[in-house]
């Protein structure tokens, strides 16, 4: 079982005008950030939110009649399952798709919104897998194996190609690693182009099962990851092969990054990306010195992040940045003092969000109360100001959120006239 250029190139074929042929954009001010020339394909901009459609086409295209009819069924927690109920309801073939319990809720209902059959079941994705096998023997149904398929793995490698004709001069290329068939298709069409071409894979601290496997170490894969999507126990068996024979590395991402990774996509480059797709970005933010200098494409793999873990990501990000701030002030509670307060905190040009007055619950004097700002901020050296406005006019102040600048000590509290 292998996967040649010609099946990568007859991929392109069976897809061209029924998937997306996303953008290869270059990110100027990312780049900048990171000291290489960089590029972005934005497979995120797919219909259904990921690359995960290339390959789903390309394996249910290669379906006989007989299979067509009966139906297909898939295993995956959110994306590969929106590619194949996608491409199934488009070809009026039957899908029913295995999500592990802990599937975001928002990717479940738009695999039903597809048209598919959703069974929810299994702790882990492993668990998933037995089930959608047992479903598939007992109805008959063609399983859909989200990686380890050569089918699978040409149609994902159609994006190698498109890269390249997009830009020539590509030195680097770096792909999120889950099960290994999106790397796997690209380096197999990359390097048939460029034979010097670096491929660098990516995957994440908590779950290393693909450089655990070609490092031969003991599997140790687990936890809570804002890449859910490459959080792979068991890589492919086809997969693992090509990358040991195509891909120069792997890099292991921590968790800080990659949060840092999705932020960033949205604030210097306007782009939405889910944690295992701005896995790559994550990567050069952790270690740039490996990519200065050179001409870089990175695989934006997908978008479908649940809006409430954006939102909270982009907060992060700004209490982090020192652009939002929460604030303690003590004060004597008396009338007048909280528009005093606000006063001070406007004319410094902060801006108040939220006010919690605290009377009962904190260990303060009777005649005393704490009161809790949120503010937005220009930037760190405004909330220095801030505090400092503060305690010059006799208020008490510390920070309460934390910051990324370890310089902004809380101090001594000024004395309250």
């Amino acid at each position: 079982m292998s996967v040649t250029v010609e099946d990568i190139r007859t991929a392109a074929a069976q897809i061209a005008g029924e998937v997306i042929r996303t953008p290869l954009v270059p990110a100027p001010r990312l780049g900048e950030m990171i000291g290489c020339d960089l590029h972005l394909k934005l497979e995120n901009l797919q219909l259904t939110g990921s690359f995960k459609a290339r390959g789903a086409l390309v394996k249910m295209k290669s379906l006989t009649p007989a299979q067509a009819r009966t139906g297909v069924i898939a295993m995956s927690a959110g994306n590969h399952a929106q590619g194949v109920a996608y491409h199934a309801q488009r070809l009026g073939i039957p899908a029913t798709i295995v999500m592990p319990e802990f599937a975001p809720m928002t990717k479940v209902e738009r695999t039903r919104a597809l048209g598919a059959r959703v069974v929810l079941t299994g702790d882990t994705l492993d668990a998933s897998a037995v089930a959608a096998r047992e479903i598939a023997a007992r109805e008959n149904l063609t399983f859909v194996h989200p990686y380890d398929d050569p089918l699978i793995v040409a149609g994902q490698g159609t994006i190698g190609f498109e890269m390249l004709d997009d830009n020539p001069d590509l030195e680097m290329i770096v792909v999120p690693i889950g099960g290994g068939g999106l790397i796997s298709g690209i380096a197999t069409a990359a390097k048939s182009v460029h034979p010097d071409i670096r491929m660098i894979g990516v995957e994440t601290e908590l779950f290393p099962s693909m450089y655990q496997a070609i490092h031969g170490l003991p599997p140790a894969c687990g936890g809570d990851t804002l890449a859910d999507g490459i959080a792979v126990k068991n890589p492919g068996a086809l997969t693992r092969t090509i990358i040991e024979r195509l891909v120069e590395d792997i890099v292991l991402v921590d968790e800080t990054h990659i949060e840092m990774a999705v932020h960033t996509l949205v604030e210097e480059q306007k782009i939405v990306a889910e944690g295992a797709g701005a896995a790559g970005i994550a990567a050069l933010l952790q270690d740039p010195a490996r990519f200065a200098g050179r001409t870089v494409g990175v695989v934006i793999c997908g978008g479908n992040i649940d809006v409430r873990l954006l939102s909270g990501i982009l907060t992060r990000a700004l209490v982090r940045d020192g652009r939002m701030v929460r604030l303690r002030v003590g004060i004597v509670d008396r009338p007048g003092v909280l528009a005093r307060l606000a006063k001070l905190i406007g004319d410094t040009g902060g801006n108040i969000i939220e006010v919690y007055h605290q009377r009962l619950f904190y260990d303060v004097p009777a005649k005393n109360a704490d009161i809790d700002f949120v503010i937005e901020t220009r930037n760190a050296a405004h909330v220095d100001e801030i505090v400092a406005d503060l305690r010059a006019d006799g208020f008490p102040t510390r920070i309460l959120s934390a910051r990324s600048d370890d310089g902004l000590s809380q101090g001594p509290a000024a004395p309250q006239a």
